[in-house]
């Protein structure tokens, strides 16, 4: 897994390429974390390359979502194709997150 960050606009955009499972989530968790401790508390997940996500994924998505939130901040999906959208769809993970077509719009979503 590979996990990249940038500041855009008013969100950090923390993007993902590869699966997110139970060997990698504590580095994906750790990322997220990361970005807590150093103030930025607007994110914004780019899953566009995510091949697979398992159920440990979608337990961090939900723990991150629950601190952003607590921090006073969101974490907010955005470009979840393939294997991610299928287990966030499954799940009904989408009915607790706002999940975008891409990271665009995600970022327009906090100019409202």
């Amino acid at each position: 897994m590979d996990i990249t960050v940038a500041q855009r606009d008013q969100a950090t955009v923390v993007s993902v390429a590869g699966s997110v499972d139970a060997l990698t989530v504590d580095t994906f968790t750790e990322a997220l974390k990361k970005q807590f401790e150093q103030g930025n508390l607007m994110l914004v997940a780019d899953l566009n390359e995510v091949e697979y996500m398992s159920s440990a994924g979608i337990r961090a998505l939900l723990s991150m979502v629950k601190e952003s939130r607590g921090l006073g901040g969101d974490l907010l999906l955005a470009a979840a194709g393939g294997g991610a959208h299928r287990v966030l769809e499954m799940t009904g993970f989408m009915s607790i997150v706002k999940v975008f077509s891409d990271v665009d719009a995600a970022l327009a979503s906090l100019d409202t």
